[in-house]
């Protein structure tokens, strides 16, 4: 008991940690590490033992005001003792309240109720106070998503202000960056096949500088999770191995359309359906010259990973810029002239999340009423001038007209730029003009 009890303070000595919360539909994890270290691991919801996955569900006990998370409130509402409440990522972005023995409740608290109990499983490693940075990733990051964890966050009350989002996709790559090399040095593919089969394909464009990395994703109608047959007669048993046997020649199918003409390095198999070990030619197929791993952690280590390269950018990091679905995929910039030179004055870069870009700043307009932003896309495209006329601005001398200005993203390919007529000190004041102004990237 005593050598417990030490063993437990021991985790509990105040280093600081990064924390990786993978929130899933389905069911959830939580990773973490020492700062220092680095070293991760996924936490068990059932101690000594390698269950990642807390189911993502609620129940409430019938007539009593107490709710249970995870398993137990499985077990609750097998026991019929409660009221299960599950689609809770799905109901929170939807919005609309749920009703449990008459009462409503707002979907939001229910998955921040959620969130916080299952944090409760991270207190037998380390303290809440020790985290530093914390990073939840989820299966998409649309703006609803974005409402919904910003709601989360402040219902959760952590000391820390740095918690931060992310893809599952970037989730991936942050995975990967810190792999060893030989594991990515071709391109590399997820199957998950959690609910339904989903490939997530990660691929690196050596020449350019920094490597820009893509991830992209397929979803196989038709290869939904399927219910194998259960009973230990001859008939049950042979209705199981066909069932088997026609699952693995459709993955079989999948796997050799999405490997033919490519290089894979290597390919994870992730999610509980690859568990009933019916993958047996297609798996053969599969580890020819390619390494081949099996799991369900990876996402939530990789969020860890995102949250220590968000505090502490690796030098490997540095080498690569990641442009998933919800970044941008532009460098945004003006060419302004500096101590009477031209020059490049960068206001967005590529690869930042859409909804955390935004900048302020000034300008002294040379000539024209108008504003010219350059647009540098990482993915291949020529380079592009946008220009903003500024309707209604007084004529002026040359470089007698301030201007403030503020961007941001109103989506992952809409920048809006706000600006501010500032006039030029006593010599000419501000008309109070303003513009705002939506280009696209």
């Amino acid at each position: 008991m005593f050598a417990g009890v030490k063993e437990q303070t021991e985790k509990k000595n105040g280093k600081k940690i990064a924390v990786g919360y993978d929130l899933g539909s389905v069911a959830s994890q939580i990773s973490y590490c020492t700062l220092e270290e680095q070293r991760v691991e996924t936490v068990s919801s059932v101690a000594g033992t390698e269950q990642y996955n807390i189911p993502t569900v609620l129940c409430k006990r019938r007539g009593v005001n107490q709710w249970f998370y995870g398993k137990e409130a499985l077990k609750y509402e097998r026991e019929e003792d409660g009221i299960l409440v599950g689609d809770l990522v799905e109901l929170a972005k939807r919005g609309e309240e749920v009703v449990v023995e008459t009462e409503s409740y707002d979907p939001a608290a229910l998955l921040t109720l959620y969130v916080k109990r299952s944090l409760s499983l991270l207190s037998l490693h380390a303290s809440l106070s020790q985290i530093e940075v914390m990073m939840f990733t989820v299966e998409e990051l649309t703006p609803e998503m974005v409402d919904v964890l910003s709601k989360v966050v402040a219902g959760l009350s952590l000391q820390t202000k740095k918690v931060l989002f992310q893809s599952r996709a970037e989730s991936f790559y942050y995975y990967m960056l810190y792999q060893p090399k030989e594991l990515w040095q071709n391109q590399v593919m997820i199957f998950d096949y959690s609910r339904e089969m989903k490939s997530i394909c990660l691929e690196c464009n050596p020449m350019t500088t920094p490597q820009v990395v893509l991830i992209n994703s397929n979803i196989y109608p038709g290869m939904e999770r399927v219910t194998f047959v259960r009973g230990e007669s001859p008939e049950a048993e042979e209705e199981r191995e066909q069932q088997e046997k026609e699952l693995d020649e459709k993955f079989l199918q999948i796997v050799e359309a999405e490997m033919e003409g490519s290089i894979f390095s290597t390919v994870y198999l992730l999610g509980d359906g690859f568990k009933e070990g019916w993958a047996r030619e297609s798996l053969r197929y599969l580890c020819r010259n390619r390494r081949v791993f099996q799991g369900n952690n990876l996402y939530s280590k990789g969020a860890c990973y995102g949250a220590i390269e968000r505090v502490s950018p690796s030098g490997e990091g540095k080498k690569y810029v990641y442009l998933g679905a919800d970044k941008l995929k532009s460098n945004v910039g003006m060419k302004v002239e500096r101590r009477g030179e031209d020059s490049y004055f960068a206001i967005l870069d590529a690869g930042q999340n859409w909804y955390e870009a935004a900048a302020d700043f000034e300008v002294i307009l040379r000539k024209e009423n108008s504003l010219f932003f350059h647009i540098t896309p990482l993915t291949g495209e020529n380079i592009i001038d946008k220009k903003i006329e500024l309707e209604g601005l007084p004529e002026r001398p040359p470089c007698t007209t301030r201007l403030k200005i503020h961007v941001e993203m109103e989506s992952v390919n809409q920048v809006t730029a706000t600006i501010e007529d500032m006039g030029f000190g006593e010599f000419f004041p501000s008309s109070g003009k303003g513009w705002r102004k939506t280009i696209t990237v």
